[in-house]
C-alpha cells in the first residue's frame, strides 16, 4: 500500500462522501490487512458495512435484522408504525431502494396512493433497472384507476425483466378492466409462458375468454387452473359461470357446489349457484342460495337484489318488506346492480338513473372510437342502424317489424344488426325483408360491431335492448355512430354519455320527471302497439269453462308477470272480490310457489283461494282469443303491462291503470292516451279502486267503454304504425340537424303533424 494509513483512511472517507463505496471498502481492507488493530480503520469499515457514514449519509442498505423488523410489521398490517420507523431510517439510508419499496407498499396499503407512487419513483431514481418498483407502482396506479399509466409501468418492468410473470398477470387485469379483452388474453398467456404452473393466470385467462364469449376455451382454462391447484375454489366458481353461459345448468350448479365445499364462506359461489338455480326454474332454492351469500357477506348488493327479484317472482311480499329500508341505497352509492332487475321494487326515476350510471361506469369503461369528420353536406338518406338481441320470435320483434317496413325509403336507409339467436322463425324472416341491410353479428366483438357500423356510415344508431337480457351496451360505449339513442328496450335511463337520446312520448316522460334521465328526450306525441295480423287471434271456439272460469260472474284479470304484482295492488283486488259478488281474479300462472303464496294471501284477506284462477301459458294466438272471456284487465303499479296491455286493447278488453312518476309506471297511460281513452287512467290508488268497482258494478258504463274501445281501435293512433313512424322519423331528422349544425343533443318535441326539415 503506497499511501500512509492516515492518508488511506482520509481517502476512504473521500470516496464515501462521493458515494464511491466499493473504492472506500477496498481501501479499508488494505489498511486492515497490514494493521488489523487500527481503530480508525476498524470503525470506518464497520460504519461503511452498517451503512452509516461519518456525515450521516446513506450507504448501500439497511442491516438485515432491521429490515426484517420492518418486514414483520408489514406482515402484521401495522402500517402506521412501519412508516414511523422508516422515516428516520431513510434519512440515514437514502440510497436503500428496498426501504423505499416497503415504504411505498405501506402507503399503498393505507390507501395513500400518491405517497406510495412517490416512494417507488425514488427507488427507480436510485436504480433505474428496479423492475419490482415499476411493478409495484403499476399495482398502485391500477388501484387508483389510472389504467393506462399502470399498463405503462408494467411494460417498464417487463423491459427490465422479460419473464416477469406477475407483471404480465397484473397487466392482463388492467387491460381486461379497460375492455381490451384480446390484449388481456395475450398478457395472461405470456404470464403462463413465463410461469407454467401459474394457476391464477389460467383462471383469469378463463375469465377474459368467458367475457369474450369463448365459453369452451374458458372452461378449458379453468380446468388447467384446477389441475395445478386442486383446491382452487375461485376457478370452480368461475367455471360454474361459464357452464351457465353454455346452458349446462346442472354442471354449473355442481361446479359452484365444489367451490363451496372447498371454501365454505364463498359468497360469490353461492350467488353464482343461485343464478343457475333460478335459470333452472328452482326459485326457492335460488333464494336460499342468495340468502347464504348474504349471510356471509351482508353488504353483497347484487345478491340482495336478485333475492328480492325472485321473492317478487313468487310473491313473497313479507320477505321483501324485511329489506324495504335498504332499497333506496341498493345500487345507488358504490356497488353496481342490474338496473332492469330493480324496476319493480320502487317508483323512483332519479334513483333508477343513479343505478344506471353506476352500472354503466363499471360494466362499460371502453374508450369511444374517434368520430369521423362531419360531412359538409347532409346525406340524401339518413342511415339508421337498429341493434338488438331480439330479432326473432319476441315481443320486441313483433313491435318493431312494421316500423321497419314503414320507414320512408326516399329519406331513410335501414340497417339491422342482430346479436341474438337465429330461431329460423317466420318473424325473423319478415324482419330481414323489412330492412335494407341485415347483418348477423352475434359472433363479433362489441368493438368490431361498432367499426362495422362506422364502415356502413350509420348516422343514427338505435339500441333496442337497453339493459335487458343479452344486451350489448358495449357497442354503444365504443360509439357506433355520431348519434346514438335508446328506443323500446328498457324503461330506465342508460346513465351514460354514450347514449344521446331516449325516445319516449309526452305521457311516459313528463317534463317534471325528466331529471331521471341522463339522455336528452325525443318526445313523440303518441306511442304505438304493433298492429296484429289477421291470423294473429285464434279462431278456435272457447268458453269460460274451457279456461276454468265460472260461467257467470265478473272476471277481473291480470296477465302481467308475477314479479310486477305487489301487496298494494293485491289488497285492492281482494277488496274488489269481496265487494263484487261471484267475481273471480284470472291471473297468469308463473310458478308453483307464486300460486301457493297468492292463495295464502287471498285467505288472509278473507277471499277463498278458488276465486283465484290461474291461467296456463298458451300460444299467443290462443292467449289473445281467450282474453275476450274476461271483463276488465287490471294493471300493476311499479311496472305496468306492456305488450300485455296492447294484446287486451286489440281484442276489445278494457283496462284500468294508475300512473306514477317513472316511465315503467306510465306505459299503460301512454297506450290509453294513444287510443283516446283517458277516462281509464287514474292517478291514485283510491281512484284506481273506485273506477274498477264502478265498471264492475255498472254494466251499462262498461258496455259503453267497450263500444268506444272497438270504435277507437283503428281510428286512433295506437295501432297506426305509419303515423308513428312519421313521428319517429321527424325525431331522427331533428336530432341529425342538431348534429349537423354542431349543436349538442337537446330535448326534441315532435308535433302531431311533423313537417320534413329543409
Amino acid at each position: 500500500m503506497s499511501l500512509s494509513v492516515e492518508k488511506a483512511i482520509r481517502k476512504a472517507q473521500s470516496h464515501i462522501n462521493a458515494e464511491e463505496f466499493s473504492e472506500a471498502e477496498e481501501l479499508y481492507k488494505q489498511v486492515l490487512l497490514k494493521f488489523p488493530k487500527n481503530k480508525k480503520a476498524i470503525q470506518g469499515y464497520q460504519k461503511l458495512k452498517a451503512g452509516v457514514t461519518c456525515k450521516g449519509a446513506s450507504s448501500l442498505r439497511l442491516p438485515d435484522e432491521q429490515f426484517q423488523e420492518l418486514d414483520n410489521l408489514f406482515n402484521q398490517w401495522q402500517f402506521e408504525e412501519l412508516l414511523a420507523k422508516i422515516k428516520p431510517l431513510i434519512s440515514l439510508f437514502s440510497k436503500d431502494i428496498d426501504l423505499y419499496n416497503i415504504q411505498g407498499a405501506a402507503n399503498a396499503a393505507l390507501g395513500k396512493y400518491d405517497a406510495a407512487i412517490e416512494s417507488y419513483k425514488q427507488a427507480i431514481k436510485i436504480r433505474p433497472d428496479y423492475a419490482d418498483a415499476y411493478y409495484n407502482m403499476g399495482v398502485t396506479l391500477q388501484k387508483k384507476g389510472e389504467l393506462d399509466a399502470a399498463i405503462d409501468s408494467y411494460k417498464q418492468a417487463l423491459k427490465i425483466k422479460s419473464d416477469y410473470a406477475d407483471a404480465y398477470y397484473n397487466m392482463g387485469g388492467a387491460l381486461k378492466e379497460k375492455g381490451d379483452l384480446d390484449a388481456a388474453i395475450n398478457s395472461y398467456k405470456q404470464a403462463i409462458k413465463a410461469k407454467s404452473d401459474y394457476a391464477e393466470a389460467y383462471s383469469n385467462l378463463g375469465n377474459a375468454l368467458r367475457d369474450k364469449g369463448e365459453s369452451d376455451a374458458a372452461i378449458d382454462s379453468y380446468k388447467q387452473a384446477i389441475k395445478i391447484k386442486s383446491d382452487y375454489a375461485e376457478a370452480y366458481s368461475n367455471m360454474g359461470v361459464a357452464l351457465y353461459d353454455k346452458g349446462e345448468l346442472d354442471a354449473a350448479i355442481d361446479s359452484c357446489k365444489q367451490a363451496i365445499k372447498i371454501k365454505s364462506d364463498y359468497a360469490e359461489a353461492y350467488y353464482n349457484m343461485g343464478v343457475a338455480l333460478k335459470e333452472k326454474g328452482d326459485l326457492e332454492a335460488a333464494i336460499d342460495s342468495y340468502k347464504q351469500a348474504l349471510k356471509i357477506k351482508p353488504d353483497y348488493e347484487i345478491a340482495r337484489v336478485e333475492k328480492l327479484h325472485q321473492q317478487a317472482q313468487i310473491c313473497d311480499w313479507a320477505a321483501i318488506e324485511e329489506d324495504r329500508d335498504l332499497l333506496p341505497l341498493l345500487g345507488t352509492v358504490s356497488q353496481c346492480i342490474s338496473p332492469f332487475s330493480f324496476m319493480q321494487l320502487e317508483d323512483a326515476p332519479e334513483r333508477h338513473r343513479l343505478r344506471s350510471e353506476l352500472y354503466a361506469k363499471e360494466k362499460y369503461p371502453q374508450k369511444p372510437l374517434s368520430l369521423a369528420i362531419k360531412p359538409s353536406q347532409k346525406p340524401k338518406r339518413l342511415r339508421i342502424g337498429y341493434f338488438s338481441s331480439d330479432f326473432r320470435q319476441h315481443s320486441v320483434a313483433h313491435g318493431i317489424v312494421n316500423i321497419f317496413a314503414s320507414h320512408d325509403r326516399d329519406r331513410f336507409e335501414i340497417y339491422g344488426y342482430s346479436f341474438g339467436p337465429d330461431d329460423g322463425s317466420e318473424l325473423r324472416q319478415k324482419l330481414i325483408k323489412a330492412v335494407d341491410v341485415f347483418d348477423d353479428v352475434k359472433e363479433m366483438k362489441d368493438r368490431d360491431i361498432a367499426l362495422l357500423a362506422r364502415q356502413d356510415e350509420i348516422d343514427i344508431a338505435i339500441d333496442l335492448n337497453g339493459y335487458t337480457n343479452k344486451n350489448r351496451a358495449g357497442i354503444f360505449a365504443y360509439r357506433a355512430a355520431p348519434i346514438q339513442a335508446h328506443f323500446w328496450g328498457s324503461a330506465s335511463s342508460m346513465g351514460t354519455d354514450s347514449i344521446d337520446y331516449y325516445i319516449g312520448d309526452y305521457m311516459r316522460i313528463p317534463k317534471e320527471y325528466e331529471h331521471g334521465y341522463s339522455e336528452s328526450i325525443i318526445r313523440l306525441p303518441y306511442w304505438i302497439q304493433a298492429k296484429y295480423d289477421k291470423d294473429a287471434v285464434s279462431d278456435l271456439p272457447m268458453t269460460r269453462a274451457d279456461m276454468g272460469l265460472p260461467g257467470e260472474g265478473f272476471v277481473f284479470c291480470c296477465f302481467n308477470n308475477s314479479y310486477k304484482i305487489s301487496s298494494a295492488e293485491f289488497d285492492i283486488w281482494m277488496r274488489l272480490l269481496n265487494k263484487v259478488s261471484g267475481s273471480v281474479l284470472w291471473i297468469l300462472k308463473s310458478n308453483k310457489s307464486m300460486e301457493q303464496n297468492l292463495q295464502q294471501e287471498a285467505k288472509k284477506r278473507g277471499v277463498a283461494a278458488e276465486r283465484l284462477v290461474f291461467a296456463e301459458r298458451v300460444p299467443h294466438p290462443v292467449h289473445l282469443a281467450r282474453q275476450r272471456l274476461a271483463d276488465l284487465l287490471l294493471d300493476t303499479f311499479n311496472v305496468n303491462a306492456g305488450v300485455t296491455a296492447g294484446d287486451a286493447l286489440w281484442v276489445g278488453l278494457p283496462m284500468i291503470t294508475k300512473i306514477g312518476k317513472g316511465h315503467n309506471t306510465r306505459i299503460c297511460g301512454s297506450l290509453l292516451k294513444a287510443i283516446d281513452m283517458p277516462e281509464l287512467i287514474t292517478e291514485t290508488e283510491r281512484e284506481y279502486e273506485a273506477l274498477i268497482l264502478d265498471l264492475a258494478t255498472n254494466p251499462e258504463r262498461l258496455s259503453s267503454i267497450k263500444r268506444k274501445l272497438a270504435d277507437n281501435r283503428l281510428s286512433k293512433p295506437l295501432f297506426n304504425t305509419d303515423l308513428f313512424t312519421k313521428h319517429l322519423e321527424a325525431g331522427y331528422q331533428q336530432a341529425y340537424q342538431r348534429h349537423f349544425d354542431g349543436k349538442n343533443p337537446a330535448n326534441i318535441y315532435v308535433n302531431e303533424q311533423p313537417k320534413p326539415l329543409p
